[in-house]
């Protein structure tokens, strides 16, 4: 089921950013109403989307993972064993 285009939206813009519109919209063949707002749809729909990629934390998580990464590596044992193959593996040149 299609709903119908109801909702108004209405802004004013400088006459060259009108100009630029309406020949863009003209050069792919779309009015400039449709033109847009497909334009503003799709920007919406991006900021919208990394809006929710973005992970948030609590400051002293980023704090506690910063201060980890700066400390000296503790190999464990599945370390020890792939860095033992590793020799065997790769050729240095």
């Amino acid at each position: 089921m299609t709903i119908a285009a109801s909702a108004r939206f209405e802004f004013r813009l400088r006459p060259e950013a009108k100009r630029r519109i309406e020949q863009a919209a003209d050069l792919v063949h779309e009015s400039t109403s449709d033109f847009a707002r497909t334009a503003a749809e799709e920007r919406a729909e991006r900021v919208l989307q990394e809006h929710m990629m973005a992970t948030v934390v609590p400051a002293e998580f980023f704090d506690d993972l910063l201060a980890a990464l700066d400390q000296p590596a503790t190999p464990n044992q599945a370390l020890r064993a792939a860095a033992a193959r590793a020799r065997h593996v790769v050729e240095r040149r």
